[in-house]
Parts: C-alpha cells; sequence; structure tokens
C-alpha cells in the first residue's frame, strides 16, 4: 500500500518546494532584500538539489519574461504581496505543467543561453558553477559555457584556463579547444590554447583528450596526472612532468611566474602576455641566457632589473618597449 501512495508523496513533496522556491524568488525581488535573507536563501539552497533546481528553473524564467512585472506590490500592501505570490505561484505551476508536457518541451525553454567570459591582458577571473565545478581564466581569455541539465560544454576560444570538475558520469564535463576535445574523468587540469597549439596538463584525475571528429585514434589520448599533451594541428605528444613543475606552469593562478633556468626569449614570451609594455631581446647570443627566480606577473620592473644585475644586459626603454641587448 505504501508503494502506491509514494508517487503521490513525491509529487506532493515537489509542489512544496516549487511552491517554497516561488516565495524566495518573490521575496527577492519585489520585498526589501537583506544581507539576513540572503543567507537564508543559500541555506536553503544548499539543503539538497531538488531546491537549488527548481529555484534555478524558476529565476529563468523570470529573467526571460516580461510577464511578471505586473507583480510588484502597489504601496506595499498586504493585499498586494498576497496577489503577487498567487501569481507567481501559478507561474510555478506552469513551468510544472511544461515539464510534464514532454522533457524535450522543458528544455526549451529552461535551458540558459550560451554564455562567454572575457579577460584582459593581465586579466585573471574564477567563475563557480552551482554542481561544485570551478573554471580559472588566465590572462587575455575569451571562453564560452553553456550548462545545462543534459549536457556540460565548454569552448576554450583563445587564452588559457584551469579546470576543477565535480565528475557526473551521467553529465559528462567537455572542454572544446579548436579540433580537440577534452573530457573530464574526474579532473583537474589546465587548458593552454595559443593559435594552432594545445597544452593539456592534468593534475589530478583523468582527462580523455581526442579529436572533435574522434576519427583518429592516433591523436587521441587518455592522460592520468603528471601527463602533459601539446598538440598542433597534425602531431600529439604526451611527456610525464613532475607535480613541481605543473604546480610552476600553474603559477600564474597566485599571480606568479616561475622560471627555473628557462631560456630568456621563453620568459619574456610569458611576461608579454601578462603586460602591455612589452618586451624585446636584441639578440640571439643573449636570448638562449637562463632565467631563475619567481615574479609577479605584473612586475616587469623586477624583471629587466634582474636582467641588468645578473645577466649584466642594456635594458632601454622605447615608449611601450623594453629592450634588453648585451
Amino acid at each position: 500500500m505504501s508503494e502506491m501512495h509514494a508517487p503521490a508523496a513525491e509529487k506532493n513533496r515537489a509542489a512544496e518546494i516549487e511552491a517554497a522556491a516561488a516565495e524566495w524568488l518573490q521575496r527577492r525581488s519585489f520585498w526589501n532584500w537583506t544581507a539576513e535573507d540572503e543567507a537564508a536563501l543559500e541555506a536553503w539552497l544548499a539543503q539538497s538539489l531538488a531546491h537549488r533546481i527548481a529555484f534555478w528553473r524558476l529565476n529563468a524564467g523570470f529573467s526571460r519574461t516580461d510577464r511578471l512585472a505586473a507583480l510588484r506590490p502597489l504601496q506595499g500592501t498586504a493585499e498586494a504581496r498576497r496577489g503577487s505570490f498567487s501569481a507567481l505561484a501559478k507561474f510555478a505551476a506552469a513551468f510544472a505543467m511544461i515539464a510534464a508536457l514532454g522533457l524535450g518541451a522543458s528544455l526549451y525553454v529552461l535551458q540558459p543561453r550560451e554564455r562567454t567570459y572575457t579577460t584582459g591582458i593581465g586579466g585573471h577571473e574564477t567563475i563557480a558553477f552551482s554542481d561544485g565545478t570551478r573554471i580559472e581564466l588566465n590572462t587575455d581569455t575569451v571562453l564560452s559555457t553553456r550548462m545545462t541539465t543534459r549536457e556540460r560544454m565548454v569552448w576554450l576560444k583563445k587564452g588559457e584556463a584551469f579546470f576543477q570538475v565535480r565528475h557526473d558520469p551521467a553529465h559528462p564535463f567537455i572542454v572544446m579547444a579548436g579540433n580537440r576535445r577534452i573530457t573530464d574523468l574526474g579532473t583537474k587540469f589546465s587548458v593552454h590554447r595559443d593559435g594552432a597549439r594545445l597544452e593539456v596538463a592534468v593534475v589530478a584525475g583523468r582527462v580523455r583528450f581526442s579529436p572533435a571528429d574522434g576519427a583518429n585514434d592516433l591523436q587521441s589520448a587518455l592522460l592520468t596526472p603528471g601527463d602533459v599533451a601539446v598538440a598542433t594541428p597534425s602531431s600529439l605528444m604526451v611527456t610525464k612532468k613532475s607535480t613541481s613543475d605543473i604546480a610552476n606552469e600553474l603559477g600564474w593562478r597566485k599571480g606568479l611566474l616561475v622560471f627555473r633556468h628557462v631560456a630568456l626569449a621563453a620568459a619574456i614570451a610569458e611576461f608579454n602576455r601578462y603586460n602591455t609594455t612589452k618586451l624585446v631581446v636584441a639578440d640571439p647570443a643573449a636570448a638562449q641566457m637562463k632565467i631563475y627566480g619567481v615574479f609577479r606577473a605584473d612586475n616587469v620592473e623586477d624583471f629587466t632589473a634582474l636582467a641588468h644585475m645578473v645577466l649584466g644586459l642594456h635594458v632601454a626603454h622605447e615608449g611601450n618597449t623594453i629592450l634588453l641587448s648585451r
């Protein structure tokens, strides 16, 4: 008997959650919303995934239509608040009805738009998603996302990003970079796209690296911690790096550039990614001199001071260019 009543109980529970989500949205949109209210809402959302889905669903619909404009209370009266809540509850019921009519129609209404994030030269931004996934964008990066109940897709159009992915086998997290596909298998990893060159470094977990069309198995690899894959249009090379080496390469997450016996030309190329003032090395012999040290990515002055004092190079300023020579 209890099994027969289970579906009804589940429906009642879903209706209660939907009504509570509608009330939270109405209060946040039309009442005097305080920091205490925000904290209470966050606590309610944290109680269960069902709470977050219901609130996100209504909030998505709210942002896409002007029909709720009429719900704003008049003169703050209790009657207006009751009327607006009733209308919003009907709006919630309408969403539930759409879902009942078919999953395809529901997803069409509820699916968020593709979003694009950009950072300028020297910029750094962290994006947090409701599933626990976080993406950190490095300097001069463009990245688009499409996160829905059915898929988690990211397109790295240029630049570099570090991904901390909450693994979900039913909804894999996929990064598209040019004609390459990076699929999370429970992972922390970085992706750097520089023109036709693509580099993927795995910190934790595993990553499936493959062509976007899946046509060439020779261009595919299963990457594990310490693996670094470098791909060009015609090649794929996978090497192993130590934890400390990968950590040094990810120093940008703390605003740092770490060089361990790196050629001056390579160090300059890194600095130029983060600054509008560009460094130029004048001759091939100086370009091959080695640099060792930790620098702030935005501190060109310290870097050029080291080049002058330690390497004995001459430093000349010409507008937004600094010329290093022997």
